[in-house]
């Protein structure tokens, strides 16, 4: 059973998420965090473009997750059509940076 589904383009650096079979979010943080074992490996040292659905629970468990293995992490926001910069450990990227 596949709660949440995570994908990584290399090529440009987004990171798709969004649930996958119906279930409460015990499960799915569960199932969120164990898609980003098998790829974290690949993201090191990126900047990481995040776009998709997910709960408060499950982006917290994603930030915790990916927060000291990428440069920064930037979500879409689809009223601004840009991704915005909400992790950062990187001066090249502030926070509530935007970028393309």
């Amino acid at each position: 059973m596949t709660t949440y589904n995570v994908n990584f383009d290399e090529s440009t650096s987004v990171l798709t998420i969004g649930f996958g079979e119906p279930a409460n979010n015990d499960q799915i943080v569960k199932d969120a965090v164990a898609g980003i074992k098998q790829i974290k490996e690949q993201l090191h040292g990126a900047v990481l473009k995040v776009n998709g659905a997910a709960s408060l629970p499950v982006g917290f468990a994603l930030s915790a997750e990916l927060a000291h293995v990428v440069k920064a992490i930037a979500v879409f926001d689809p009223k601004l059509k840009q991704y915005v910069v909400a992790v950062t450990h990187d001066p090249s990227y502030s926070i509530g940076a935007l970028i393309d």
